[in-house]
């Protein structure tokens, strides 16, 4: 997984656990000193998903969430439902 913040942009993001399509990739978070990114933000919906949501209802998904980045698709597994 040594993608570029950039390269995640237009990446859609889906949940393994429900198979639930939760949206394109908006931005993504990252350490300034170390520059490792620290999590992706996809645009929420109106549901709340725990601590998981910013103030925006963003979908904020920690690094450690992401099981796999391919071309098109970025799968996490979030084990709360949206």
């Amino acid at each position: 997984m040594g993608d570029k913040g950039l390269d995640f942009k237009h990446k859609e993001v889906i949940n393994i656990c429900d198979g639930k399509r939760l949206g394109f990739v908006q931005d993504v978070c990252a350490d300034l000193e170390t520059g490792r990114i620290t999590s992706i933000i996809v645009p929420g919906g109106t549901n709340k998903l725990m601590s998981l949501f910013s103030s925006s209802n963003d979908i904020v998904i920690p690094w450690n969430k992401i099981k796999c980045i391919g071309e098109d698709l970025i799968l996490v597994e979030l084990d709360r439902t949206i």
